[in-house]
């Protein structure tokens, strides 16, 4: 590696509900734009693209760039479930930091259908064949859709070793209601409270209610990556740089351990963070303003422990102390998160980091977090992919 990575420009779309959005192509190239115009960029001045989506055909990539431009340049399209987005950004890290290229974009989209994810190729083994097998095993209760199995099933299993009621995930998704309402492109802005969340519908008795999911969510959003010489020559913002990532798969405990949490990614996350944390050489306990990955409140409890915010078993406390919020240890995703926020698979990630970059530089503007320097992002998917990055304000 011959140097480090800096975001020079990031942008998106608002997330909007399925079947009240643009086309995914036209979502694309708005955030696209978006994020070329925050750096003050050309895309003839873009030499690689990295764009992930989870549902869509072969080269949906190009499709939505050639409405930016056809230059010629090396087009890759991205698919890693849920980190997507991350996984896109960690290409195009990876290309500039190598001195592969100068600069790069990520770019991430995702056009989803209402209703609970499902497989879209029935006539082959599913990626998640080994993970619905484990899930029915260790938590049954087939007639409830398998994401909510998966991750109800994680934070239950958190209930049962440490006592954790379920007023805690309610506290996560309205902290998460608090935060959205300041931020303008959420999906979801109304503020709701705890008693709001547990009166919510039932989705599977004394482990979820509605509220604690995230919703099916449409939308885009990219940033432009390049090395310091090259922000210096066009005149570029490179006071975001990118200090440490990592991206890791699943290990034998995923299985081996019969533990829901181990399902969902549980030290998947936390090897990633690990290895960002010896790579910057830094602790958790540095770590200003974090955009982790809440598809459902449960995970969010589960991923403050992953990633060292708090200790194991701690995470109840950790919110009842409110050290997941403003005035208190991290500032945990001021953007409203997945859960308020929305969750388009292939965007999130770079929907996140847009996010950390706007804190950083200072433009979060009712969000900020004061005096942010260190920003870390988690960004998780099944099957399974998680990618863990550090950003560090210049």
């Amino acid at each position: 590696m011959t140097g480090k990575a800096y975001v020079a420009g990031v942008g998106m779309v608002p997330f909007q509900k399925p079947g009240k959005s643009e086309s995914y192509d036209v979502m694309a190239t708005a955030a696209t734009h978006s994020a070329l115009a925050d750096a003050g960029l050309d895309y003839d001045k873009v030499q690689q693209a990295y764009v992930g989506y989870v549902y869509g055909d072969s080269t949906c990539g190009q499709r939505a760039l050639y409405q930016v431009g056809m230059t010629g340049i090396p087009v890759v399209n991205v698919n890693n479930n849920c980190s997507t987005g991350s996984s896109a950004l960690f290409l195009a890290r990876q290309a500039v930091e190598s001195g592969a290229v100068d600069c790069a974009l990520a770019l991430g989209f995702e056009q989803m259908q209402p209703g609970a994810i499902g497989a879209m190729f029935k006539d082959r083994i599913s990626p998640f064949a080994a993970f619905d097998e484990e899930t029915n095993e260790l938590v049954g209760n087939s007639e409830i859709p398998l994401a909510l199995r998966y991750f109800g099933g994680a934070g239950k299993a958190h209930m049962e070793e440490f006592g954790t009621p379920l007023e805690t995930f309610a506290k996560i998704r309205a902290k998460s209601s608090r935060h959205a309402a300041k931020n303008p492109v959420a999906l979801f802005r109304q503020e709701v409270t705890p008693e709001d969340v547990m009166a919510a519908q039932v989705v599977w008795p004394g482990v979820m209610t509605k509220l604690m999911a995230c919703p099916p969510t449409c939308g885009a959003a990219a940033a432009i990556v390049c090395s310091k010489a090259f922000a210096d020559k066009h005149g570029l913002d490179s006071s975001v740089r990118i200090s440490a990532q990592a991206m890791t798969t699943d290990g034998p405990e995923t299985f081996g351990a019969h533990d829901m949490r181990e399902v969902v990614g549980f030290s998947m996350a936390k090897n990633a963070a690990n290895q960002v944390y010896e790579a910057a050489g830094i602790g958790p306990e540095d770590v200003d303003v974090v955009e982790l990955h809440d598809c459902f409140a449960q995970n969010e409890l589960i991923t403050y422990e992953a990633l060292g915010l708090c200790g194991r078993g701690e995470a109840a406390k950790f919110v009842d102390d409110g050290d997941n919020t403003y005035g208190g240890k991290y500032v945990t995703n001021p953007s409203g998160g997945l859960l308020s926020k929305g969750h388009p698979l292939g965007a999130t990630g770079l929907a996140q980091c847009t996010e950390l970059v706007q804190q950083l530089r200072g433009q979060a503007d009712a969000r900020q977090v004061d005096g942010a320097r260190l920003a870390l992002q988690h960004n998780l998917g099944l099957g399974g992919a998680c990618v863990t990055t550090l950003y560090e304000k210049v």
